[in-house]
Formats: C-alpha cells, sequence, structure tokens
C-alpha cells in the first residue's frame, strides 16, 4: 500500500514539515518520489519506526545520520551499530529513571496539595513533612498512603 507524507506524519504524530526536514537531511533515503512527490511504501515502516523512536528520544541528527550510513554499509557494521544501540539504551534507561524520579516529585505534590487544600493550610503538611533543606526526593509519609491517615 501506499501512503502520502500527510498520512505518514499522521501516521507517526509529527507534523509534514518534519518528515519533509527529515527527507532534505538525508534521513529517509528510500523514500520513492513520483512527478516529485514523496510516496511511502509499506516497507517504509520498518525505518520510520526507529526514526520516530530516535526522534522521541531527542537522538541528535547527526547520531541518526551515522547509524543510518553506517546500516547502508551492511553486515561489516553490524558491531558498530550494535554498540549504537547500546549507548541509546542506557541513555533512555536514565531518562525513564529521571522521568520516574519526577513522577514521584509530583505524587508528592498532588498528595501535598490535596492534603493542604482539605485542611484549608499548608501548615497541616508542614507539621508531617519534613522542612530541611535536601535534593532528595520528597515522600510520602507512609501513614498518609493511599488514603491512610
Amino acid at each position: 500500500m501506499s501512503y502520502s507524507i500527510k498520512e505518514i506524519a499522521n501516521i507517526m504524530n509529527v507534523t509534514t514539515s518534519t518528515v519533509r526536514y527529515w527527507d532534505s537531511e538525508g534521513l529517509l533515503p528510500n523514500i520513492k518520489r513520483v512527478n516529485g512527490i514523496r510516496v511511502f511504501e509499506d516497507e517504509d515502516f520498518k525505518w520510520l519506526r526507529v526514526l520516530n523512536c530516535m526522534k522521541n528520544i531527542n537522538m541528535p541528527i547527526k547520531k541518526i545520520k551515522d547509524y543510518l550510513d553506517l546500516a547502508k554499509k551492511g553486515d561489516s557494521t553490524l558491531q558498530e551499530r550494535y554498540e549504537m544501540i547500546l549507548e541509546q539504551k542506557h541513555i533512555i534507561e536514565k531518562q525513564i529513571n529521571d522521568l520516574n524520579n519526577c513522577l514521584k516529585e509530583f505524587e508528592y505534590k498532588e498528595w501535598y496539595y490535596k492534603t493542604a487544600i482539605e485542611a484549608g493550610t499548608e501548615k497541616v503538611v508542614e507539621n508531617i513533612t519534613s522542612i530541611a533543606p535536601t535534593l532528595e526526593i520528597d515522600v510520602i509519609p507512609d501513614n498518609y498512603r493511599k488514603g491512610v491517615n
């Protein structure tokens, strides 16, 4: 089946200008053109999925190009591509860890404000939690978790 640039952009949840930019950067090397119009085929999705993942983790365009150049060279670059993927995987794992820490902090803030709103004052929360300066993630006191208080 064939897809237009607009259909691909919608499927990938990006703008058509993003797809055009990727093309201008050489990141869509196998895209056919019919009368100057980009035509995407089912087999393009394999690379588009990888490209979309790389985009979603903010992998630099240069690194994506390097990966693509290695892939074009074939089996002689398998080890290099594997190492690039492992490196990005470690970056993703760190991002996930950082986001999980942010989620915990926001869950604490959610609890903090809900408790303060119910009491009509922040003083009730300040009396429960430590106000000592720290960069540690704030933690909801155990006896206040899941409605236990």
